[in-house]
């Protein structure tokens, strides 16, 4: 078995298609094609299902690419760990994170990272919660910074960063935009704009909303935090935001105000695997990062 066969086998299971397959691998289809034949003859088992030349992985197709992409991914940090041996500042840092934290956080300690170590590259992964969560058990990426911190700590190793509040967001021609706090139950007669089903803030939203005796319209729904703020800027509605959403990009049509019953807030901070130690240039980030916001809680 070959680490070729292997990585065929892999793509291919993941685009379910012989053609796509060997395009993405810059190879002529026939040799994707006897790599997986030799492979099903070497594991004695048939891992696909012809379609034509679309494919389908069986059952034991599923597990076995599940196995090899962990496998993989061993073998991967492996050979970075060899090269950042030698300079890890010049090492790649693999790191995921939600939406909320895109537009600002995230941007703002890479760029402080890049300024001590401007020859470290970066491999930024953006995922819903549940996928933060799993990519880390499961090797896809190294490390996360998620908010807020999962319940779940027998495998993972977790680092508060911050804490911070989350803040109403009104136009500015709502009855309520010039108060200097807001109670949630204030806005139980809005409509409100929110992130999809599956996004945990969302949840955060709708569970407090209910610790106060009720349970919003959702008017408008998107996975984009700007679209939000568009929609309540346009008089559409109200939300709830983690205040380092609104840092540079609040328009001036809309106002954040603290909420003051209940005072609602989220921890954010960043998760390792337990079962992996990271690589030398992935742990200078993490030192790097941990310090900062250390240094940040400390002016604030």
């Amino acid at each position: 078995m070959e680490l070729r066969q292997l990585r065929y086998f892999m793509e291919v299971g993941k685009r379910e298609h012989m053609t796509e397959a060997a395009e993405a691998l810059h190879v002529a289809q026939s040799a994707v094609s006897r790599q997986i034949v030799n492979l099903e003859q070497e594991v004695g088992v048939d891992l696909f299902i012809r379609e034509g030349r679309r494919v389908k992985l069986t059952p034991i197709g599923k597990i076995f690419l599940e196995r090899m992409t962990h496998a993989m991914n061993v073998i991967d940090d492996g050979v970075r760990e060899v090269t950042e041996y030698l300079n890890p500042e010049r090492g790649t840092i693999r790191i995921a994170f939600p939406i909320s934290l895109a537009a600002h956080t995230l941007p703002m300690v890479i760029s402080a990272f890049r300024r001590e170590y401007p020859e470290a590259k970066f491999q930024l992964k953006q995922g819903l919660y549940h996928e933060l969560v799993s990519g880390v058990l499961q090797g896809d990426f190294n490390m996360a910074v998620i908010g807020p911190l999962p319940e779940e700590t027998s495998k993972l190793e977790q680092r508060v960063l911050f804490t911070e509040n989350i803040v109403a967001l009104l136009s500015v021609n709502h009855p309520l935009a010039d108060m200097e706090t807001v109670r949630l139950r204030e806005l139980m007669e809005d409509p409100f704009v929110l992130l999809p089903e599956g996004f945990v803030f969302r949840e955060m939203v709708l569970e407090a909303c209910r610790d106060v005796g009720f349970s919003p319209y959702i008017a408008f729904e998107g996975d984009d935090i700007d679209a939000l703020k568009g929609l309540v800027a346009a008089g559409l509605g109200v939300t709830l935001m983690p205040e380092s959403t609104l840092m540079d990009t609040q328009s001036r049509s809309t106002v954040k105000i603290p909420v003051a019953e209940p005072a609602v807030t989220r921890t954010v901070g960043i998760i390792t695997s337990k079962d992996r130690a990271l690589l030398p240039t992935e742990e200078i980030f993490y030192h790097f990062i941990t310090a900062f916001f250390d240094r940040l809680s400390r002016f604030r």
